[in-house]
C-alpha cells in the first residue's frame, strides 16, 4: 500500500511577518517555519494506518523552496514516514501549479498511490484548493474536511461535520484523495530515535522542470502582499453621573451608526 501525504511548511502563527521587497510574498529570512497544523493530522492518519498494516509505505511530499521545506519533511519522517519528495520551487506558486507539481512527482516516482492525504488547507494562504485540483488531475475521487476515518480493505468510511452540526458520511474506494481537519486524531511528537533515523531516510529532490511545471502553467499571479491597516485606537466613554448617561448613550449610538456602520 502506497500512501502519499502532502505537507507544507508555513510561518509560525506567532511570527511577525512583513511583505518582501517586491511585495509578492513575505520576507522569509526572520520567519520561524513550522509544519502546517492541518497537515500534521494527515501525517498522523497515515502513521495510524501503517500501524495496522506494516506493509504500508508513507511518502511525504512538498512543493517549495529548500529553505522552507526540508525541516518539515524531516519532521514527518522523524514521526514515522518512510521517505520524502521535495519539488524545488519558489514559494509563490498558485494552487494549480502546486497540484500539477505533486502529480508530476508522483508519476516520476513510479509508485501507484492507494491513498493521498492532505490537510484541508494551509494556514498561511487558506486557499483550500490543492487537494481537489490534485484529485481532478489524477482522476480520483476526493472527500474534504474529514474528521472521522475508518478503513476496511480498499473501502473507506469518512465523516465530516457541516453547518449546524450535521454529519455527512461518505463511502469511497481507494485510490482516492482525502483532506482532513482537526479532531481526526492527536498528532504524535517525533521521538529522539525517530529524529536520528530521519537523517538517513531518502529525500528525493526534483526541480519544477522535471515534474512538468513551468511559469506558463500559472493561473493566478500574486500582484501585491500587504499588511492589514492598523486598527484605530479605541474610544472610551464615561458617564460620571446620571445626567451624562443619555448623552454618552447617544454618542456611542452615533459612532456605531456613522463610523462603525454596524447599526
Amino acid at each position: 500500500m502506497n500512501i502519499f501525504v502532502c505537507v507544507k511548511q508555513v510561518p509560525d502563527t506567532e511570527t511577525k511577518v512583513v511583505p518582501s521587497a517586491d511585495k509578492i510574498y513575505i520576507e522569509t529570512k526572520q520567519v520561524k517555519w513550522v509544519m502546517n497544523p492541518y497537515d500534521e493530522f494527515a501525517v498522523e492518519q497515515a502513521l495510524l494506518i501503517k500501524g495496522k498494516d506494516a506493509s504500508a509505505n508513507i511518502t511525504v511530499m512538498r512543493v517549495g523552496s529548500v529553505q522552507a521545506s526540508a525541516e518539515t519533511l524531516r519532521t514527518a519522517m522523524a514521526m514515522g514516514a518512510d521517505d520524502a519528495v521535495l519539488v524545488e520551487s519558489p514559494d509563490n506558486l498558485d494552487s494549480f501549479m502546486i497540484a500539477k507539481a505533486l502529480k508530476g512527482a508522483i508519476e516520476k516516482l513510479g509508485k501507484q498511490p492507494d491513498l493521498i492525504l492532505c490537510g484541508k488547507q494551509a494556514v498561511d494562504d487558506d486557499c483550500s484548493q490543492v487537494p481537489q485540483i490534485l484529485a481532478q488531475m489524477l482522476n480520483l475521487p476526493s472527500v474534504s474536511v474529514v474528521n472521522s476515518f475508518e478503513w476496511q480493505g480498499n473501502a473507506l468510511t469518512l465523516k465530516r461535520e457541516i453547518e449546524g452540526g450535521s454529519i455527512e458520511v461518505y463511502s469511497v474506494n481507494t485510490p482516492c484523495v482525502v483532506s482532513v481537519t482537526k479532531g481526526l486524531n492527536q498528532p504524535r511528537y517525533a521521538s529522539l530515535p525517530g529524529i536520528m533515523k530521519a537523517k538517513k531516510k531518502p529525500l528525493a529532490q526534483y526541480p519544477l522542470s522535471e515534474v512538468g511545471v513551468s511559469e506558463a502553467d500559472r493561473k493566478i499571479k500574486y500582484s501585491n502582499v500587504s499588511l492589514p491597516p492598523e486598527k484605530p485606537k479605541g474610544k472610551k466613554f464615561e458617564a460620571m453621573d446620571e445626567k451624562n448617561i443619555q448623552k454618552v448613550v447617544s454618542d456611542v449610538a452615533s459612532l456605531l451608526r456613522n463610523e462603525a456602520k454596524v447599526i
